[in-house]
């Protein structure tokens, strides 16, 4: 076996790595608010949310993954360099996706991997090398490359907060005569909100692995365009879900309780905010991160009803993760990358 065929493989596996931790990274994300609020156990949250996980990638299309697979251009480098930078960028994810997951924190796999390939490429070759999309931007009018990465990412948790905040004062006056008895009703209302949200994530979140994959049997010439197989969809779908299926404990508790406490009803409001922010995005191409999305509508929920509950030093705490997580993990894949050379000159590898 030659060694392109080798450095394939091994970008399959890393590929497949990244959406693993993708997966048990974001569980949190969906099974926070169930947990939270009551409606389920964790076993029965877990196992809802990987059916509906798995279903996701399978029927959402791949807007998503053509936008990702398309935002840096290797085609002019060598087939191993090419492979050797995606490598690269995965590991800075990857490293970054398992720091924040042993810290608690809820930070975006979505940055991280963006940054990671960034940082990869800027060290390997050049800024030309990465499609920023400003030119057509501004020139055309057409958002592409890295800014429609960015705009997607930036704008969703503006919108997860006002959708967030407008839902709940809503329902906040439909159900103003309820009784408690309503919070029944409430919890099994999020089987439905809960599965939709895990739709949504699915649809979105492996379409990045499934870009990225694609993208390695394009570069490595075993497909002859950017296009993503059937295969690709299962195998980053099983990666997706086998994650989500190991669970994300230490951020459960940072979104369910740290933020604002939640309730039935905050619950609800948030499945619905974030799961239809994160199908529009979809649906329309652009990558978005259920981290944010989800956070941020908690606290428009919490903002919603009383703003000084919410506990804004833990939101800020987020919010500079979010800030930090694209150069961090582009410096991380840029060391990687860095490394790799290293290896390759003394002949280890």
């Amino acid at each position: 076996m030659d060694t392109l065929a080798v450095l394939a493989i091994v970008s399959v596996i890393i590929v497949l790595v990244f959406d693993y931790t993708n997966g048990f990274h974001d569980a949190a994300n969906i099974i926070a608010t169930v947990i939270a609020s009551r409606a389920m156990q964790p076993v029965q949250a877990v196992v809802l949310v990987g059916i509906f996980e798995f279903i996701g990638p399978l029927l959402g299309g791949t807007a998503v993954a053509n936008t990702i697979g398309t935002f840096i251009d290797l085609s002019d480098l060598r087939p191993i360099l090419s492979l050797t930078i995606l490598v690269s960028g995965l590991g800075g994810a990857i490293a970054w996706n398992l720091f924040t997951w042993a810290k608690g924190i809820p930070s975006s796999s979505s940055h991280a991997l963006v940054g990671g390939l960034i940082g990869a490429v800027l060290l390997a070759v050049d800024a030309g090398h990465v499609v920023w999309g400003v030119e057509s931007l501004f020139r055309h009018g057409h958002v592409t490359g890295v800014m429609k990465v960015l705009l997607g990412l930036i704008l969703s948790p503006i919108i997860g907060f006002g959708v967030g905040y407008a839902l709940h004062k809503l329902f906040g006056l439909l159900f103003r005569a309820a009784t408690p008895r309503l919070n029944r009703k409430l919890r099994w209302a999020q089987y439905v909100t809960a599965a939709g949200l895990a739709f949504s994530h699915g649809a979105n979140d492996a379409q990045k692995s499934m870009g990225i994959l694609t993208l390695v049997l394009m570069l490595g010439g075993f497909i002859p365009r950017f296009e993503v197989p059937f295969w690709v969809m299962a195998a980053c779908a099983a990666a997706l879900t086998l994650g989500i299926m190991s669970g994300g404990w230490r951020i459960v508790r940072t979104l369910g309780f740290a933020i604002y406490k939640v309730r039935p009803l905050h619950a609800l409001d948030s499945q619905l905010t974030s799961s239809g922010v994160i199908l529009t995005a979809s649906l329309i191409g652009a990558p978005v991160s259920t981290t944010h999305v989800v956070a941020s509508s908690i606290m428009g929920i919490g903002a919603s009803e009383r703003p000084r509950a919410v506990r804004w030093g833990k939101a800020l705490e987020i919010v500079m993760t979010w800030v930090i997580t694209i150069p961090a993990a582009a410096f991380v894949g840029a060391v990687i990358y860095a490394l790799i050379q290293a290896l390759i000159q003394r002949g280890l590898v």
